[in-house]
């Protein structure tokens, strides 16, 4: 499957993305296009690769990756990230477009689909992280503050020790949550050093609308757009497995389970592997291919 890079300029950001295959598609099938946050296009490269007879494209996110930013901003917003998906599927000139969209992209995803719901005919939605949804949605802010607070005073391997320990927390974040000491780095194998960086969009404040966006039900139960919120099955319990489900039930769905955890669809690319073979067998299913 060939690739070319293309960068869309836009009054804001350059957005530079991936096109995997040809254009228009060979089959008169929809663009597969898949999306994270704060992930960039390589996050994708081992689920692309269980595509072939897709056209695939990936992108990174404005801000991050090799789509720099002409705004003058730091922080990131779903809307925004919207527009700028908006913005590249006009560009292809190949839309509709199916989406899979993981983490943070999900929630960008529920935003295009908001503002732009003509744009998408399937969605997967895997794993938006929507604090909104939660019953114990005050005391999820809370845990999110707790790990922004550690990474300000001690760096990113303390902060993403306070990462872990959140997104892998069982049930609502209790009083035993809270009870709890930051975990050192050493305990899941990181040095305590700290780099003098405070600029990490996941541990930061930056990404905090994008945790706090409020999905907008009455729209996307109305848009043509087949929404499909998706959970991986090693996420039970944890804080994103809560969010899909609980989103799930306010659209009149149950949430469609995926083999593996929160990054079930990715290879070696960030040290923590999926079932991308597995995961990838899923989607298709999922999206209706044959493969």
């Amino acid at each position: 499957m060939g690739m070319t890079t293309q960068t869309l300029q836009t009054p804001e950001a350059d957005l530079v993305y991936d096109v995997h295959g040809p254009l228009p598609t060979n089959d008169g099938r929809p663009v597969l296009f898949m999306i994270g946050q704060p992930m960039d296009a390589s996050g994708f490269s081992t689920l692309v690769s269980h595509f072939p007879e897709r056209t695939v494209i990936t992108y990174d996110p404005r801000g991050i990756g090799r789509s720099a930013r002409k705004d003058g901003r730091v922080d990131h917003a779903p809307e925004t990230q919207a527009a700028d998906v908006h913005a590249v599927i006009e560009a292809l000139g190949a839309g509709p477009v199916e989406m899979f969209a993981s983490s943070g992209g999900a929630v960008t995803s529920l935003a295009l689909v908001t503002a732009y719901p003509d744009d998408v005919t399937t969605l997967v939605a895997h794993e938006p992280p929507l604090i909104a949804v939660l019953p114990d949605a005050r005391a999820a802010e809370r845990a999110r503050a707790g790990i922004r607070d550690v990474y300000q005073a001690k760096g990113s391997n303390a902060g993403m020790a306070a990462f872990i320990m959140m997104t892998s927390w069982q049930g609502e974040f209790t009083d035993a949550y809270f009870a709890q000491p930051a975990p050192e780095p050493a305990a899941f194998g990181m040095p305590a050093e700290d780099d003098g960086s405070r600029d990490d969009p996941l541990l930061s404040d930056r990404s905090w609308a994008v945790s706090g966006y409020r999905p907008d039900v009455d729209a996307l139960t109305a848009a043509p757009t087949r929404v499909v919120i998706a959970v991986g099955e090693e996420s039970s319990g944890t804080f994103t497995a809560r969010t899909s489900v609980a989103l799930a039930d306010l659209l009149g769905q149950q949430a469609t389970v995926f083999p593996s955890h929160h990054g079930g669809f990715a290879g070696g690319e960030f040290g923590y592997p999926g079932q991308p073979e597995a995961f990838a067998r899923k989607l298709h299913e999922v999206l209706g291919d044959a493969g």
